[in-house]
């Protein structure tokens, strides 16, 4: 079976594994990588059914995707983005000892609206999606992009930047756009956010219109977490913000290694 593809730059003795969003793979993460190698060890993840894993079979179930994550790599730092951040998540509650500390990057622990969650996207927004992915693939992708970029007050550099890393190179499988849809309609990880050991960082867009800043300023305030909003960000705030996004992590990467 193809293994999880994990791409290692940079140098140092903090390592950060990163962690993309739904359709997308590790290169969105160019501008963060260029700000952060040289000050540590970055450990980019293509997650199974995007980018450069799209043949790997491994689930995209949180708990199975981040324990196959976890046993790839050192004890380090990790950041999530968007999906990618519930198996940080996930990662930091089930294996404390490995993810030193976490980053959270429009990221919640809960993605969809509900009676009691009101800091979401609707949950018609993610079936339409999926309903939308069997008849026009492309199309279906395009209209995320614009969503991802929308609000951002860099939304036409944002937009240019995620088509290129979709539409350009390794395209997403099918099977796994609609798994992490899924994934992100049931998951459900606010009941144990009050029992996360490793110290996390919340970082979210002012203007992301796919998960309200609400959302991790409430997350943060449940495990102890610090939180940052970046005025002129949209979803994707590290491409057009990658500055203040650098500095929202500083405190993590300030940290001593084990």
């Amino acid at each position: 079976m193809p293994e999880l593809f994990i791409h290692t730059e940079g140098h140092g003795d903090t390592h950060l594994v990163l962690l993309h969003g739904w359709a997308m793979h590790g290169g969105v993460f160019a501008p963060l990588v260029a700000a952060l190698a040289g000050r540590c060890t970055l450990h980019v993840v293509d997650l199974p059914g995007h980018g450069r894993s799209r043949d790997c079979n491994v689930s995209l179930q949180p708990a199975a995707c981040a324990a196959a994550i976890a046993a790839r790599v050192p004890p380090a730092l990790w950041l999530g983005w968007s999906l990618g951040g519930l198996y940080a998540l996930e990662a930091a509650l089930d294996f404390p000892q490995q993810v030193r500390g976490l980053a959270l990057v429009c990221a919640s622990p809960r993605f969809v609206r509900s009676s009691d969650w009101r800091y979401a996207a609707s949950p018609e927004i993610l079936q339409d999606f999926e309903h939308a992915l069997a008849t026009d693939y492309d199309a279906t992708l395009e209209r995320f992009l614009a969503l991802e970029a929308l609000g951002s007050d860099s939304a036409q550099a944002d937009l240019r930047q995620l088509r290129i890393d979709t539409f350009d190179r390794h395209r997403p499988a099918v099977r796994a756009l609609v798994e992490g849809l899924a994934v992100l309609e049931r998951s459900d990880l606010r009941p144990r956010l009050a029992s996360l050991a490793p110290p996390s960082t919340w970082i979210a867009g002012r203007r992301d219109r796919l998960i309200p800043w609400q959302a991790m300023q409430w997350s943060a305030t449940q495990c102890g977490g610090t939180f940052t909003c970046v005025a002129g960000g949209g979803h994707a705030p590290f491409i057009g913000h990658t500055d203040a996004v650098v500095a929202a992590l500083n405190p993590l990467l300030a940290l001593k290694p084990a």
